[in-house]
């Protein structure tokens, strides 16, 4: 579809004005408006687009450069105690098989990102879009898939595998999850309202929000009012979580504390905002283990503590 615009009468006037003029495009483009979601695209100018090559190998890390993150199981929680005797609260998190499964350019999408791949998957339990999308880039069927952005720099090759050692035993990470469902609560337990009287003066109200309001001024409930409702079952990121120790045999990984979600959901770990790592002990844009290591055999690696005992230094 084509609908004539006021180009036509500009296209005129230019015309009667400078009949030597040289168009520097065709006619129509003057006065004829096309309806459609393609870009406007110059004729005259030739489209660069480059041929990006993007190789598996170590590079250089900036200040600004972004790291990708990884998809990882929930295994649970537990408690260690560390050389000095301080215990730990542990939550375990295994690295199921994350591979690159997209990379996204700025010439053929507009942004740098990439997509990781998680877990497996049959193609029985899967949409055939999902199965399309896995043929047409030549990857495994994954279980999870998500996207996290990059720099230029930090783009990996399609069908990169990432481990545990991506990340360093003693750095910071953010993780986001999925909280667990609590259902429909009351505002003691999801706000933590102290509730009314539980004998004098309380007649069936123990547990109730009280008071949503005023009279006739304002004659409203203002938004925002903590009330019951449901609670849980939402994306929630805890951040600057501590990475107690690596397993790279078993691609688990030993964080300080919590993290969102039940026993056996997905997680995203990434570098931590915040607290961002040290530059220099991170492997960039991923950790790539030469052809002669034997995984199998490698020690976890727990994050160093120092030495000084820190019971000893509090007297």
């Amino acid at each position: 579809m084509a609908a004539v615009s006021r180009g036509l009468i500009s296209y005129i006037r230019n015309v009667s004005l400078n009949p030597n003029q040289t168009l520097r495009a065709p006619i129509t483009n003057y006065f004829i408006r096309n309806f459609s979601s393609d870009v406007l695209i110059n004729h005259n100018d030739e489209i660069d687009v480059s041929n990006r090559i993007i190789e598996a190998k170590s590079r250089v890390m900036t200040p600004n450069s972004r790291r990708t993150g990884v998809i990882a199981v929930k295994c649970g929680m537990t408690a260690l105690w560390d050389k000095w005797g301080a215990r730990v609260p542990i939550t375990i998190l295994w690295l199921d098989e994350n591979i690159v499964s997209q990379v996204k350019t700025p010439e053929k999408e507009g942004i740098t990102a990439l997509q990781i791949g998680c877990g497996h998957k049959k193609e029985k339990h899967l949409t055939k879009p999902e199965v399309g999308h896995f043929r047409a880039q030549g990857v495994p069927l994954k279980r999870k898939l998500r996207e996290f952005p990059v720099t230029e720099d930090a783009l990996l090759p399609l069908g990169t595998q990432i481990g545990v050692r991506h990340f360093v035993p003693g750095q910071y990470v953010d993780v986001t999850g999925i909280t667990k469902g609590k259902g429909f609560q009351g505002v003691m337990k999801r706000w933590g309202f102290s509730g009314g009287p539980a004998s004098h003066g309380a007649s069936l109200s123990h547990r109730s929000g009280g008071s949503t309001g005023q009279r006739d001024a304002p004659g409203k409930v203002f938004k925002g009012r903590k009330m019951p409702g449901r609670m849980g079952g939402k994306q929630r990121t805890v951040k600057n979580v501590w990475v107690y120790k690596i397993d790279p045999a078993r691609n688990l990984m030993w964080v300080r504390g919590q993290v969102p979600g039940n026993e056996g959901n997905f997680v995203f770990i990434k570098d931590a905002w915040y607290k961002k790592p040290d530059i220099s002990m991170l492997p960039f844009p991923t950790y790539f283990s030469t052809d002669d290591e034997d995984v199998t055999s490698l020690e976890p690696i727990v994050a160093d503590l120092g030495a000084t005992d820190p019971f000893m230094a509090a007297d």
